[in-house]
C-alpha cells in the first residue's frame, strides 16, 4: 500500500517499450534525433499552437532552468510560500537564476488569489536600486494541495501580471492530472489563459525521467538550449528522453494516466469520508490530505501502508487538526490499483 508518491510507481508499460525501442541502432546526439523532431511537433499538436521545446529529465531543472531564463539576476519570481519551488529544490531556482529571489505569497489550498497578488505588486518595495524586481508569477499545477488552478482563475491571475510586466509560469510536475479533471483542453488551460511558459511534468505521470520547458512564444526560448546545456541538462543520448515523451503523449496516453490516478484518488477519498476522515481541502487532482487520528495511523502503518506526514500554513479558514491527528498526504499513481485503496480504507475504517 505505497501512498507516498507517484514518484514511487514503476514506469507505464508504454512509455518502457518505448524506451527499449529507441534502443535499436544509432542516432544522432544532443536532440538530433528523429524522436525529438517528432515530440516537439506533438507538442504543437496538443497545445494548438507552434511552441518551443527543452526535454530535461528532471522537475527540478525544467523549472530552474525556465525562472532562470525568464527572470534577470535582480529579480523576484512570485509563488506561493509552500510551492514546490520554494521548498524542495534545494535553491536550484536561484543558483541557476544567478541569485534570483523567490518571494512566497499567503494563499488557502495552496492557491494565491488575485487580490493577493495584486497586494503584493502594490505593497512593494520593487525595484531600485535597493530592491529586487518583480519580474515572474509562478503557480503549481496542480498545487501543494492538491489542487487545481482553474483557467478563468488563471486568466485573472495573469492579466495581473502581465499589466505590470510579469511573465506568467507553470509549474506542471502533474499537469496532466489538473487536465485531467478540467473541463479544459492543454491550449485552453495553458496560453489561452494566459500562461507564457511551462514545465511539463511526465515522470510523475509514468515516465522514467522525462519533462519538458515549453515557451508558448518560442521567441521567448532563445538561447535556452545554451542555457539548458551550461547547466549539465542536455542528455547526450537525447533519444531516451524523447522516446518517453513521445510514448507518453500518444494516443492521450498521459491523460488516460492521470485519469485513472485521479479516480484512485476519489475512490480513497470517498472511501475515508465515509469513516467520517474528510479531505481537508477538495480532491482535485490524484493527492489526498486527511487528518488522521494517532490510532488509525498507527494501525495503518503496522499493517505497511506507506505515506507522508504533512505540515501547511493553508488549512482552511475555521479548520484545526485534533490533537491526537496527524495530516498525512495520500498519493496515488497510474499503477495504484482499487484493491490497495480498498485494502487502506478497510484498515482505516476498522475500529
Amino acid at each position: 500500500m505505497n501512498f507516498a508518491s507517484d514518484n514511487a510507481a514503476g514506469i507505464a508499460p508504454q512509455i518502457l517499450a518505448a524506451i527499449s525501442r529507441a534502443n535499436s541502432g544509432a542516432a544522432l546526439a544532443y536532440g538530433g534525433d528523429p524522436w525529438t523532431q517528432r515530440v516537439e511537433a506533438r507538442f504543437a499538436e496538443i497545445f494548438e499552437r507552434e511552441v518551443a521545446v527543452f526535454l530535461v529529465p528532471t522537475g527540478t531543472a525544467a523549472n530552474a532552468l525556465a525562472l532562470a531564463h525568464l527572470t534577470p539576476p535582480w529579480g523576484a519570481v512570485l509563488c506561493h510560500d509552500e510551492a514546490h519551488i520554494a521548498t524542495d529544490e534545494c535553491g536550484a531556482p536561484e543558483f541557476f537564476g544567478g541569485g534570483i529571489k523567490l518571494v512566497g505569497l499567503a494563499g488557502e489550498a495552496g492557491k494565491i488569489t488575485a487580490d493577493t497578488l495584486r497586494r503584493a505588486l502594490d505593497a512593494g518595495p520593487w525595484g531600485g536600486p535597493h530592491h529586487v524586481s518583480p519580474a515572474v508569477l509562478s503557480l503549481s499545477q496542480a498545487t501543494e494541495a492538491g489542487t487545481i488552478y482553474r483557467p478563468q482563475e488563471i486568466r485573472e491571475l495573469a492579466e495581473i501580471a502581465h499589466a505590470r510586466g510579469l511573465a506568467l509560469h507553470v509549474d506542471g510536475a502533474r499537469i496532466g492530472n489538473a487536465i485531467a479533471r478540467m473541463n479544459a483542453s492543454p491550449a485552453q488551460a495553458t496560453w489561452m489563459a494566459g500562461v507564457d511558459a511551462l514545465s511539463f511534468g511526465a515522470t510523475k505521470g509514468g515516465a522514467l525521467a522525462a519533462e519538458a520547458v515549453v515557451f508558448f512564444d518560442p521567441a521567448r526560448g532563445a538561447k535556452m538550449s545554451e542555457r539548458r546545456k551550461r547547466g549539465g541538462h542536455l542528455l547526450s543520448k537525447h533519444r531516451f528522453l524523447a522516446a518517453q515523451i513521445e510514448a507518453y503523449l500518444a494516443d492521450d496516453l498521459w491523460l488516460e494516466l492521470a485519469r485513472h490516478a485521479n479516480a484512485m484518488a476519489d475512490r480513497l477519498a470517498a472511501g475515508l469520508a465515509a469513516a467520517n476522515i474528510v479531505p481537508v481541502w477538495p480532491v482535485e487532482a490524484n493527492e489526498v490530505f486527511v487528518a488522521l487520528p494517532s490510532q488509525i495511523d498507527a494501525r495503518l502503518k503496522a499493517a505497511g501502508a506507506s505515506y507522508y506526514p504533512w505540515t501547511t500554513d493553508a488549512l482552511p479558514n475555521g479548520v484545526a487538526l485534533a490533537r491526537d491527528a496527524t495530516l498525512v498526504r495520500l498519493v496515488t499513481s497510474f499503477a495504484t490499483t482499487a484493491d490497495e485503496v480498498d485494502r487502506l480504507v478497510a484498515i482505516a475504517r476498522a475500529f
